[in-house]
């Protein structure tokens, strides 16, 4: 019936991609706390010193959801995606204090671009591949914009199913996923090394850091998925986004040029604009410039 009907296709993901956002919620706000709780406990063993980190279990599945503010347990049917934030008035069943609103949009934005995905890729393996990649993209800009990191426990995984789905490759499936191996290798190796070669010109010259190597990690596994031949496109897009937002912000709130504005959101959002529509627009490009003749 789903291979029938797009809309069926495109309701059943839109709902469970809500389950979905609700889980990567969880992602969101635990693994930063996971990887800076291990990094400090391997700094404690490195400086031969006693650990001071919680030894209770904290992970993804434990403990239990509960309210920040008074550390009430969330019920089963008080964590519905975006239903139980409307019903309980965005508020803490328990103490009523604010529950952000955050959490209903990463919900619902993860819902929109999956069924974009289903609907664009209708009823093929190419669209399991594809929300696994727009699942693993929410997760890093939410993050790397709450705390300027892209953990490499989703960035190399992410890079590495690119280059295993290239092994799929047939030239009778619809662009851009998976492309050939050879693409696919030399996507991974250029989209790292390039990003990797602007950070140390730009410190050489400046002295600073202009970037961070979890962008170095994604743009690789974007050359992994799409092939070297949308890394233009990808860092095309990503940079002018990145260049508008941050001179509005210096102009309309003032913010100071030295503090860093985390870029993985904006190559975030040009992958997968690239994995949507970037064959299209590389002809649509060719085509108005005349280098297609």
């Amino acid at each position: 019936m789903l291979q029938e009907n797009l809309t069926l296709l495109v309701g059943s993901v839109f709902l469970l991609s809500l389950l979905v956002g609700s889980f990567l919620n969880v992602v969101i706000h635990r693994l930063p706390i996971m990887l800076d709780r291990q990094w400090k406990l391997q700094a404690d063993e490195f400086l031969g010193r006693e650990s001071v980190q919680p030894t209770e279990p904290y992970n993804l599945v434990v403990p239990r959801s509960a309210c920040p503010h008074c550390g009430a347990p969330i019920k089963s049917h008080q964590n519905i995606p975006v239903v139980s934030y409307l019903l309980l008035g965005g508020r803490c069943a328990n103490c009523k204090a604010r529950i952000s609103p955050r959490y209903p949009v990463v919900e619902l934005a993860t819902a929109i671009l999956s069924a974009a995905v289903a609907w664009r890729f209708g009823w093929h393996w190419q669209t399991v591949a594809a929300l696994a990649f727009t699942w693993a993209l929410v997760a890093l800009t939410v993050i790397d914009l709450d705390h300027q990191i892209l953990p490499d426990v989703i960035t190399l995984p992410l890079l590495w199913l690119g280059l295993l789905l290239s092994l799929a490759w047939s030239a009778g499936l619809v662009p851009p996923i998976p492309v050939d191996p050879a693409s696919a290798i030399v996507g991974g190796a250029a989209g790292y090394l390039s990003l990797w070669l602007v950070y140390w010109a730009f410190k050489l010259v400046t002295g600073k850091e202009g970037m961070g190597y979890g962008d170095f990690k994604l743009f690789g596994a974007f050359g992994a998925w799409m092939g070297w031949q949308m890394l233009p496109l990808i860092i095309l897009f990503s940079a002018f986004a990145g260049a508008v937002i941050g001179i509005l912000l210096v102009a309309v709130r003032g913010r100071d040029r030295n503090i860093p504005i985390p870029f993985g959101p904006y190559l975030a959002a040009a992958g997968w604009i690239a994995l949507m529509w970037g064959p299209q627009i590389l002809g649509g490009y060719l085509a108005f410039s005349g280098l297609d003749r």
